[in-house]
């Protein structure tokens, strides 16, 4: 654990300090983009953020090659470390570049896909089972497929709810909190080692996203961009993706554990959507909301779930906070499910959580506020491409 620490706590220290460097480059040197339509803030902010996060995140992972705990993953060849490495340096660059000119989207979805491509093909860092109907293992190539689709929804999810100051960074610093603690867990019953790529991803997440939340809180100085929530989205991908790997098959064997327990081992790869549950349904409600009124997908309008909630008289940090909120809520439920498990209980004590977070959740995000109401203009944001970030 003490190696985990440290990587979270050297992977902060680094991201604190580039950000602010960032910030104030980024201010002396005017490169920010103007005020958008559809954007939020009211100033013009540096959105090159990521930048800080990625050299954060990619320093700590450096630094674990001389630490003989994680050996685990720098086997020679390390492929899947060189896999991850330039996987996140090109979707950062890409996303660096449309944080400053803004691409096509066509051209960033591409990017994303090539990303994927290169962790599940090189680095074959693989989907092989789903708990559909006990443990099923399909072909190479549903694998690689079902993976390279996973990594690039995961991407495009964490994305897509990037519009308020503080969101992603609080969200995904929950959501990688409660998959550290989990994956941790799952790791000292079920695996030979308590040191694994995986964990190390989301020790190395909670960091960063630790490092940049000072600089990122309402009112934000820097936004961590596209470059920076898509790394992100990749990152927590990967981790889920990779954490199958690190356990032993038999002990996954739906003869020998009950139903429930297996649904537990294979929460890695439930919990990243259960975190981006919200935006991708809001996400879905969109399409449909538009291709009802005879428009495109992606045209833009102002009814995602954060402007709903400004609309109904949130503050920015309120709405903000509810996001926490619900992603403390759904994280912490699945894992009291794996803990109650392990424990002898029924993992319907995380089923009772959720339900009784998920209704104080839900009077507060529709408890009429004594604030009033702000009036949604009628043509505003622009997010509709599944790879536009919202500052």
């Amino acid at each position: 654990m003490k190696q985990y620490l440290f990587t979270i706590l050297f992977t902060g220290a680094v991201t604190l300090a580039l950000a602010w460097a960032v910030w104030q480059l980024s201010m002396r040197f005017k490169l920010y983009p103007g005020i958008r339509e559809r954007d939020v803030h009211k100033t013009p902010t540096p959105r090159l953020g990521g930048i800080a996060m990625f050299i954060g995140i990619m320093g700590a992972l450096l630094v674990s090659k001389a630490n003989e705990y994680f050996g685990t993953f720098w086997a020679d060849p390390p492929k899947e470390v060189i896999a991850i490495a330039a996987a996140t340096t090109l979707i950062v660059v890409v996303g660096v570049a449309d944080d400053l000119w803004d691409l096509d989207w066509m051209i960033k979805l591409g990017a994303q896909f090539l990303a994927a491509g290169i962790i599940a093909g090189y680095g074959e860092l693989q989907i092989y089972s789903l708990p559909i109907g006990g443990l099923t293992v399909g072909s190479s190539w549903v694998s690689f497929t079902l993976t390279v689709f996973a990594i690039v929804v995961v991407m495009n999810a964490v994305n897509f709810i990037d519009g308020l100051d503080g969101l992603v960074a609080g969200v995904t610093l929950i959501a990688n909190g409660v998959f550290f603690v989990y994956s941790y867990l799952l790791l000292r019953e079920f695996a030979t080692s308590n040191f694994s790529l995986a964990t190390f991803l989301a020790a190395a997440l909670v960091g960063a996203c630790l490092g940049f939340l000072p600089l990122n809180w309402s009112p934000a100085k820097l936004f961590m961009g596209d470059a920076g929530a898509l790394m992100i989205g990749l990152l927590m991908a990967t981790s889920a993706v990779a954490i199958t790997g690190a356990l032993d098959p038999g002990v996954l064997d739906p003869e020998d554990i009950g139903r429930s327990q297996l649904l537990g081992a294979f929460i890695p790869i439930l919990l990243p959507v259960v975190v981006v549950m919200l935006p991708l349904l809001d996400f879905g409600l969109a399409v449909i909301r538009r291709i009802r009124a005879g428009k495109s997908p992606f045209s833009p309008d102002r009814k995602h779930l954060h402007h709903r909630m400004l609309d109904m008289g949130h503050s920015d940090r309120d709405a903000v906070l509810i996001f926490y909120a619900w992603t403390a809520i759904m994280g912490l439920a699945v894992l009291l499910m794996f803990l109650a498990e392990r424990a002898g209980l029924s993992y319907m004590i995380g089923v009772a959580f959720a339900v009784v977070g998920g209704a104080a959740c839900l009077t507060i995000t529709f408890l009429p506020s004594r604030r009033p109401r702000r009036r949604a203009p009628e043509a505003s944001d622009g997010i509709m491409t599944p790879v536009e970030e919202l500052p």
